[in-house]
């Protein structure tokens, strides 16, 4: 067995690639080795801000010879057939086989390949991996025709085993393959070789080198927070940050620096946005009083005077940058006491959708919708359409201007210092949420409504004007915005038909002048359906059956989202028991007997069935058991108890079992038939109460 070592050395490689490179060059090398015959028995890839790596270890030395026979025309096919199949075999008409084969005499070609070293087959994987490597973005240099993300300066590539290591022979636009690699770029540039992974990994460590990234992170954080725990402080986490700082150095070495009196007033959120999108410094946060007072900044190498020329040079830009922040933050601050009425002027003419207006008036229709919803959520209406009115006023601040992200959040500061109640401050800065999966749900009433008023208006308006997700096109995040909605009701156990609030808003903007709704029923139906389907991929996500979500889709009452989540799981608990499952080929069993009988005589057996024309024990005690059934399992329902409607349809399991163990149903006495069949017409209506059984597989 051969261990193989491949390295791509270029200029800097944009962080953000680096982690689909390592996994594209793992997957597109080990893929064509495998496809060429070879096998191995593990691999690795690794990055660092100029290099690729892949080690692939336990790798074969050659591929085994291949035998394939191939099945070609008969003897007197056309020529063109038989030329066709010439061609792809690569053979001569003399070196095929003539065989029977049933009724005729055809070709066969039988081609044999010899087995192929493993340097042979590197090097042409290799070759046509980095012809073809999927960058997102990547350019050529000089007079080659090679393109890489940046330009590519050297290949290793070296195949060894315990007698040593040889390099692969190859060469790409004229960058021949070798053994030898550079450390840092500036603490230890120059080229050395290596013979193995292993030495390649303790060379590169001797030469200023991480080559393992995650140990880069760990590094990198472990580093910061001693650093930020000896000054009593704490470091701000941001996994997104730590990832993309580690791709951006080779050699990481930890500063940390204070952040000027001048700036702390500033909202901690300020501090942390500036300092991470202009300078990716991490924040650094004092636990008692919840201001951001320092930084991190990572630098790429060590220094005679231990940072602190780097982090004099740091400071000076940071502080600038941070002045503008306190420009942005005190000019806005001026609006916002003086009632932020500018910034709802300005809205009139920010155009939210050429189609729905400006961005007053979507502000408009979203603060007369949260009047609706607030009493359904326990918020005061009139709470509710101040806050709706307000929460997206921050979008003509200077703040926002400069740093999108924090929209909602700069508007629940803006709405404090405007004098407003905190619920209402609270409700700009949540009613965007929840964002995403991982996003937190708002519990408060008035954040519920405006968050809720928010969303439905997004999926009203674009379902009106014919704007919907087409594939996997979702321009407006209209599935997320419907995900949102149905992650505040469930969050929230709000109780409502989400029919009757998409009619009133509907309605609401049909009856204002100019509103941009255009009211039908198809658009409400399709709506509806858009709710459900984002409702089952939620669901599916949180392991519940997709056939127990439509068979409980399919009762009344399908768009209260609480009621319809609560009947899902008991069904899914029921389903899972023995009795769930033995009760489920009862009904299956009796549906199937009854629609066969229905379509034979061509009525419908739905009324009649009487305990007087029984002719057994067995069919006596199921009536009996049928009707201690619907005494029990009504009620249940009314009151939705789902779990005491399901342990009700669980004792039906035994009678239904003994029934058809005991009674034909099809006998020759039609009065005993009919009657039999209607008593199944009443096992179907019994089970239906709870959920559409039909739709259950099993």
């Amino acid at each position: 067995m051969s261990d193989l070592l491949i390295e791509l050395f270029s200029e800097e490689i944009p962080a953000r690639m680096q982690a689909a490179a390592r996994e594209n060059l793992k997957k597109l090398v080990t893929d064509g080795l495998v496809e060429a015959g070879l096998t191995y028995e593990s691999a690795g890839a690794f990055s660092t801000p100029r290099r690729l790596v892949l080690t692939v270890q336990g790798l074969t030395p050659e591929s085994k010879p291949v035998r394939e026979e191939r099945k070609g025309p008969r003897t007197d096919a056309p020529q063109a057939a038989l030329d066709g199949f010439l061609r792809s075999t690569g053979l001569t008409l003399d070196q095929l086989e003539k065989r029977a084969d049933k009724k005729a005499e055809v070709y066969f070609a039988v081609i044999e390949k010899p087995g192929r070293k493993a340097a042979e087959i590197i090097a042409e994987v290799l070759e046509r991996t980095i012809r073809t490597f999927p960058w997102p973005k990547s350019m050529r240099w000089g007079s080659g025709s090679l393109r890489w993300v940046r330009p590519l300066h050297s290949i290793l590539c070296l195949l060894g085993d315990e007698g040593g290591a040889e390099v692969v022979p190859m060469s790409v636009d004229g960058i021949v393959a070798g053994n030898t690699t550079g450390g840092h770029r500036f603490m230890a540039p120059a080229r050395f070789a290596v013979s193995s992974f292993d030495d390649y990994t303790a060379k590169l460590r001797r030469a200023f080198v991480m080559l393992d990234s995650a140990e880069r992170e760990a590094h990198i954080w472990n580093d910061a927070q001693n650093q930020a725990f000896a000054r009593g402080l704490e470091l701000v986490p941001d996994a997104g940050l730590l990832t993309e700082v580690a791709g951006l150095v080779e050699w990481p070495v930890v500063l940390m620096g204070a952040i000027g009196a001048e700036f702390l007033h500033l909202p901690p959120e300020v501090l942390q946005t500036s300092m991470r999108e202009h300078q990716k410094f991490f924040s650094v946060r004092n636990p008692k009083s919840g201001r951001i007072e320092g930084f991190v900044t990572v630098a790429n190498r060590e220094t005679a005077d231990n940072g602190a020329t780097i982090l004099k040079g740091n400071l000076k830009v940071l502080s600038a940058r941070l002045s503008d922040a306190r420009f942005f933050w005190e000019n806005d601050l001026r609006v916002a006491k003086a009632g932020m009425g500018d910034w709802a002027e300005g809205l009139k003419a920010v155009t939210f959708h050429n189609k729905l207006g400006s961005q007053a008036d979507r502000i408009a229709r979203i603060a007369a919708l949260a009047r609706e919803i607030a009493p359904l959520v326990g918020a005061d209406p009139d709470q509710a359409a101040r806050a709706a009115g307000l929460a997206k006023l921050d979008l003509r601040s200077a703040m926002v201007g400069e740093f999108p992200e924090l929209q909602g959040t700069m508007g629940r500061y803006y709405a404090l210092e405007a004098g407003e109640p905190e619920a209402i401050a609270n409700a700009a800065r949540d009613h965007y949420s929840p964002l995403g999966p991982s996003d937190a749900v708002p519990t408060e009433p008035v954040s519920v409504a405006v968050a809720l008023a928010d969303k439905i208006d997004t999926l009203t308006g674009f379902w009106a004007i014919d704007e919907k997700p087409t594939g996997s096109k979702d321009p407006f995040a209209l599935r997320r915005a419907a995900l949102g909605v149905i992650r505040l009701v469930l969050g929230n156990g709000v109780r409502w038909r989400i029919a009757d609030i998409l009619m009133v808003h509907l309605l609401q903007q049909k009856l204002t002048e100019n509103g941009p709704f255009k009211f039908s029923n198809e658009v409400m139906a399709d709506l509806l359906s858009f709710f459900h389907d984002r409702l089952k991929v939620f669901l599916r996500d949180q392991g519940i059956r997709h056939d127990v979500i439509d068979a409980c889709l399919a009762m009344p009452g399908n768009d209260d989202l609480t009621l319809l989540v609560k009947r899902a799981e008991a069904l899914q608990a029921f389903l899972g028991s023995d009795d769930g499952t033995n009760l489920l080929q009862g009904f299956k069993r009796a549906n199937n007997i009854l629609t066969q009988a229905e379509q034979k005589d061509g009525v419908e057996y739905s009324f009649g069935a009487d305990p007087k024309f029984a002719e057994t024990d067995e069919e006596r005690a199921l009536f009996a058991a049928l009707d201690a059934g619907e005494a029990a399992i009504a009620p249940a329902m009314a009151q939705e108890d789902f779990a005491a409607a399901m342990a009700a349809m669980a004792k039906l399991r035994a009678p239904i079992d003994a029934f058809f163990t005991a009674v034909q149903i099809n006998t020759d006495n039609a009065i005993v038939r009919r009657n039999r069949l209607n008593l199944l017409h009443r096992i179907r209506a019994l089970v239906a109460q709870v959920a559409d059984f039909t739709k259950v597989e099993g």
